[in-house]
C-alpha cells in the first residue's frame, strides 16, 4: 500500500490526457490569455491587501527598513517562481503546485499540496474580503453630499465585522478597563470591536455579528468567475489600471511629503524588528503562483507563464519599496499599525482628495486579488477531479462559458460563509503557511526531477548552478556569525533563556489581588511623578517605560514569576519550527555535496522554509489540522476512487 501511495503520473499521460480533453469530459478551457494578461493577473493577485493594509503593520514593526523584507520575500518569491516557471513549461496544464507534485512525488504528496492550495485560496480571499470590507465602510462614512443632507453612510458596527474580532475586542475591553484604562482611552479597533458586541442582535446568548460587506463582494466576484475567462480577464486589466495610476499618483505626491528624519533609525527595532511582518509582507506577495492556474487558457504556457511570473514580481516590489519609503517618511513608522496606511498618511497631512481616491481605489484593488484567488481555486479542484480525487462534479466545464462550473460556485460558499465569522489575523496566517509549504515542495520537486533523465523538459529552465560549496559554505559562515555578532542572541535560544512578557500580556494575566498589588508597585517606582488620583492605568505606564526600566520594574515586583516571565515549555513551543528548519537545512546542505543540486530551487527552499518557521507554533498547530482533515477525506474517498489507482488494477 505504501507503494500505492506514492504512484506518479507521467508527463506525458498528462500532457495526453489534456490532448484528449480529460476522456470523458466533452467540454474543455478556451484559450484567451498572452504575456500581457498573465502579468496582469499577477499585479492583480499581489497589489491588493498586502499595499493597502498589511505594509502598514509591517512597517510599525519594522520602520523604514522593511523594505528589506519586501526584497527579501521578492526575492525568495523569484526562486519560488523559477520553480514553478520550470515546471509550468514542462506540465502546462491546470493544476500548479499539485499537478507537479504528482509527477515528483507522487499521488500522497499531490493531494496533501492540492489540499493546501485550497486552503492558500480560500483562506486567502477571505483576508481580502475582509479588508475591502474595512475601506468599503470607511468610504460610506466619508459620504459627504450636502444637498441630500448626508454626512457619511454609517453601517452599524455589527454588521461590518467578523465575530471572533468583535468577542475577541470584547474579552479584551474588559481585561485593559479592569486594569485601569477608561472606556473612552482603549485603541480604536478594541473600542470598535467592543461596541460591536455590545449592540449586536442576540438570540440567547449567542450575538450576531457577522461582516455582510464581504459577503456581497464574495457573491460579485464569484459571479464574474462563473460568467467566464474572457469576462475576468477583462475586469481584472482594468482594475490593474486603476490601481496603478493611484499607485503612482501615491508615490509622485507623497515624495514632496518626505520627512527625512523620519528616516532615522532606519531599523528602530533591529533585524527582530524587520522579520516580525514575516507574515503579513509574504502575504502581499502571494497570489503570482495563481497564475500558473490558468496554463489552460495560455495561447503558449510554455513561453507566457515563466515571462508573466517574473514581470509581475518585478513590477510589485519596485512598488512596494517605493511606497514603503514614503509612507515611513511622512510620518513616523509607530503610527502605521492601522488598517488602512495609505489613505491615514494623506489624512494626517491633510490631503482629504488624496484619502478619498486611496478609498476608492483600496476597492478595485483588492476585487481584483479576489478576482484572481476565485479564479484559481476552481481549476485546482478541477484537477483534482479530473484525477479521481475528488468527486466528478468538481471538473464539469460550463458549455457556454466554458468554466468549471460547479467547482467555482463550491468555492463561493467556501470562501463566503466563513468570511462572515474568522478573525483577519488568523486567516493571513494560514494563508501564508499554506501558500510557503506549496513553495516548499514545487522547488523541492525541481530538485528531485533534475538529473532523471525519463522527464521530458519544456522550453524553460533554471539556470544550473553548483550548490555543492555554496550552501554547505554559507551555512558554515552564518553559524560563526551566531556565535560570535549575535552569540547572546544565539545562547538565549539554544539554552531556553526566560522571556520577559510585554506590558499588555503581562497586566491581562493578573487577577484582582495581583492587579492591586502592582498598582501599588507603580505609585512607588513611578516616584517623584505626580500619578493621578484613582486608579491608575497600568497598561499605560508600563507601556510608556523604556525596555531596561521596565526589565528593572518586572524584576523588584512581587508578582509570581510565571506571570512576569516566559518560559520552559511554554516558550520552548514557539521555537519547535526553528528547530525543525536547522534540522532541515543541514540535511540540505548534505544533500547539495553528494547531489550537486541546482543553487536556485536550493535557496528557495531554503527561504520559503525559513519564512514558514517564522510564522510561530500556533499557524503550524492550524496548519497540520487542516492536514489531517484532508487525510481524512484522501483515505475516505480519493484513494479509492483515484484514476492513477484504477488503471493500475
Amino acid at each position: 500500500m505504501f507503494k500505492k501511495l506514492f504512484r506518479k503520473k507521467t508527463i506525458e499521460k498528462i500532457l495526453l490526457d489534456a490532448q484528449r480533453g480529460y476522456g470523458e469530459h466533452d467540454h474543455s478551457l478556451r484559450k484567451t490569455l498572452g504575456v500581457r494578461d498573465l502579468t496582469a493577473f499577477g499585479i492583480a493577485a499581489i497589489i491588493g491587501a498586502g499595499i493597502f493594509s498589511t505594509i502598514g503593520k509591517a512597517s510599525a514593526d519594522g520602520g523604514p527598513a522593511v523594505i528589506f523584507l519586501f526584497i527579501f520575500t521578492a526575492i525568495a518569491c523569484s526562486f519560488a517562481a523559477f520553480a514553478y516557471a520550470e515546471f509550468a513549461s514542462m506540465v502546462p496544464v491546470s493544476g500548479s503546485a499539485y499537478t507537479y507534485s504528482y509527477v515528483a512525488f507522487g499521488e500522497l504528496v499531490a493531494w496533501i499540496i492540492g489540499w493546501s492550495l485550497i486552503m492558500e485560496y480560500a483562506v486567502g480571499n477571505i483576508t481580502v474580503a475582509i479588508s475591502w470590507s474595512d475601506y468599503f465602510t470607511g468610504l460610506l462614512s466619508s459620504i459627504n453630499i450636502p444637498a441630500l443632507d448626508i454626512k457619511g453612510i454609517h453601517l452599524p458596527d455589527w454588521m461590518t465585522m467578523d465575530y471572533l474580532s468583535a468577542y475577541n475586542g470584547h474579552l479584551r475591553a474588559e481585561a485593559l478597563q479592569k486594569a485601569g484604562t477608561n472606556a473612552l482611552n482603549l485603541d480604536e479597533a478594541t473600542a470598535v470591536a467592543s461596541n460591536a458586541w455590545n449592540t449586536a442582535p442576540t438570540i440567547g446568548s449567542f450575538h450576531f455579528v457577522a461582516d455582510l460587506p464581504a459577503l456581497g463582494i464574495i457573491i460579485f466576484i464569484t459571479w464574474l468567475v462563473y460568467r467566464g475567462m474572457k469576462e475576468s480577464r477583462n475586469a481584472s486589466n482594468a482594475m490593474v489600471v486603476v490601481k496603478l495610476a493611484v499607485i503612482l499618483l501615491v508615490i509622485s505626491v507623497g515624495i514632496f511629503y518626505v520627512d527625512t528624519n523620519n528616516w532615522n533609525p532606519f531599523a528602530p527595532n533591529g533585524v527582530s524588528g524587520i522579520l516580525k511582518g514575516v507574515s503579513a509582507v509574504f502575504f502581499a506577495y502571494i497570489g503570482f503562483d495563481a497564475i500558473s492556474t490558468t496554463a489552460e487558457e495560455c495561447r503558449d504556457p510554455q513561453r507566457d507563464l515563466p515571462r508573466g511570473m517574473m514581470w509581475a514580481i518585478i513590477i510589485c516590489t519596485v512598488l512596494y519599496v517605493a511606497i514603503a519609503l514614503v509612507l515611513t517618511g511622512i510620518v513616523n513608522y509607530k503610527s502605521l499599525a492601522v488598517g488602512d496606511p495609505l489613505a491615514y498618511v494623506f489624512d494626517k497631512i491633510d490631503l482629504k482628495l488624496m484619502s478619498g481616491i486611496i478609498a476608492v481605489s483600496a476597492i478595485f484593488a483588492m476585487a481584483s486579488v479576489l478576482l484572481v484567488f476565485q479564479l484559481g481555486q476552481p481549476r485546482i479542484w478541477m484537477s483534482m477531479s479530473r484525477d479521481g480525487l475528488l468527486p466528478k462534479a468538481f471538473s464539469r466545464i460550463h458549455p457556454v462559458h466554458k468554466t468549471p462550473s460547479f467547482a467555482t460556485i463550491v468555492v463561493g460558499f467556501v470562501v463566503a460563509v466563513p468570511s462572515l465569522f474568522m478573525n483577519l489575523t488568523i486567516v493571513t496566517d494560514l494563508c501564508s503557511i499554506g501558500t510557503l509549504f506549496a513553495f516548499v515542495l514545487v522547488c523541492a520537486g525541481v530538485l528531485v526531477l533534475q538529473n532523471r533523465p525519463d522527464v521530458k523538459r519544456g522550453r524553460f529552465r533554471i539556470p544550473y548552478l553548483n550548490s555543492r560549496y555554496i550552501i554547505p559554505l554559507a551555512f558554515a559562515a552564518l553559524l560563526v556569525l551566531a556565535f560570535t555578532r549575535y552569540k547572546q542572541e544565539t545562547l538565549a535560544f539554544v539554552t531556553n533563556e526566560a522571556k520577559l512578557n510585554e506590558p499588555v500580556t503581562f497586566v491581562t494575566s493578573l487577577d484582582s489581588v495581583e492587579l492591586a498589588t502592582v498598582r501599588r508597585e507603580i505609585s512607588t517606582f513611578m516616584a517623584p511623578v505626580i500619578l493621578p488620583k484613582g486608579n491608575i492605568d497600568a497598561v499605560a505606564y508600563l507601556t510608556d517605560l523604556k525596555a531596561d526600566r521596565y526589565a528593572a520594574f518586572i524584576n523588584q515586583s512581587k508578582i509570581t514569576q510565571d506571570k512576569k516571565y516566559e518560559s520552559g515549555w511554554a516558550l520552548f513551543k514557539h521555537k519547535i519550527p526553528m528547530w525543525i528548519f536547522l534540522a532541515i537545512s543541514v540535511v540540505i546542505a548534505v544533500f547539495c555535496v553528494t547531489h550537486k543540486l541546482s543553487l536556485i530551487p536550493v535557496l528557495g527552499l531554503i527561504s520559503c522554509l525559513y519564512m514558514m518557521c517564522e510564522l510561530g507554533i500556533s499557524n503550524w498547530i492550524g496548519f497540520g489540522i487542516w492536514l489531517v482533515i484532508g487525510l481524512v477525506i484522501y483515505f475516505m474517498y480519493g484513494y479509492r476512487h483515484s484514476k492513477l489507482r484504477q488503471t493500475e488494477a
